[in-house]
């Protein structure tokens, strides 16, 4: 087994999981990249060091492509995968009677099953690696306090945060680490899509009108690495995350007031 340490990130054709491969590139790691975008994973492999990254086309929602993506990932690596980045999501926001069953089951499908079979295809590899592999959940401010017109979506980050912390426990006898991001609204090209197939405003333009602050996704690599490397379970980033983390636990009343009254639910 080398010892070149090495990182598989799903959704690493952009956005949060091109920085996170950024920032473990920077490092020295083998970087894996699994994503539906084959050519958006080429463009983040062009920003690696060379020979030290591969890349595996999947969809997260296939139980079995995981073990194919791993295994092939794992032989490019040199028999290891430390860490698993389970990152692909997609957000849906609008009105729930807004979203379609087929947009309701998508999301739940890749954001949280896909979580799921991710931990259970990685397992034995982060086994093998422990003590110190770890299994890194992307989950969401949205995982903290639910917001109107993000039910699907929070409900989804909320469970990405309970198979955080049950892992946690579980997999504690056998070494290895469970951490879990949990970012507010990052500069990614998802806040330039629609909320959903009803709307025809942009998520960016909903989180401008509220005035919240949108978080240069250098920072979601940053957090990545100090949670793989530190001891707290979930790692809010930026401002409007640690806010909201604040509020829910220590002005529940006072945040389930402001969130009744002063919020347009995304996509309306």
């Amino acid at each position: 087994m080398t010892q070149r340490k090495a990182i598989f990130i799903t959704g690493g054709a952009s956005g949060i999981g091109r920085a996170i491969a950024l920032r473990f590139g920077r490092e020295g790691w083998f970087v894996g990249l699994g994503d539906i975008d084959a050519a958006g994973m080429e463009e983040t492999e062009a920003l690696l060091p060379g020979g030290f990254s591969y890349a595996h086309r999947f969809d997260v929602r296939n139980r079995g492509a995981w073990d194919e993506a791993l295994d092939a990932f794992a032989t490019s690596a040199g028999g290891r995968i430390d860490v698993l980045a389970n990152n692909a999501g997609i957000p849906l926001g609008g009105a729930i009677m807004d979203n379609s069953a087929e947009e309701i089951e998508r999301c739940i499908d890749i954001n949280l099953k896909g979580v799921l079979f991710g931990a259970q295809a990685a397992y034995p590899w982060l086994k093998k690696t422990a003590p110190g592999s770890c299994l890194l959940n992307t989950a969401s401010a949205a995982g903290i306090y639910g917001t109107p017109g993000a039910s699907v979506y929070s409900a989804t980050k909320f469970g990405v945060r309970a198979i955080t912390e049950s892992l946690d426990a579980e997999w504690a006898p056998d070494g290895i680490e469970v951490r879990s991001l949990m970012p507010g609204f990052i500069e990614t090209p998802l806040l330039d899509h629609a909320p959903n197939r009803a709307s025809n405003e942009n998520i960016r333009s909903r989180v401008r009108e509220a005035g919240l602050e949108i978080t240069p996704v250098q920072d979601v690599g940053e957090a990545a690495w100090q949670a793989v490397h530190g001891k707290r379970l979930h790692t809010p980033v930026g401002k409007t995350a640690y806010q909201l983390r604040f509020a829910a636990r220590w002005m529940p009343g006072r945040l389930r007031k402001q969130v009744r009254t002063s919020l347009r639910p995304l996509g309306k």
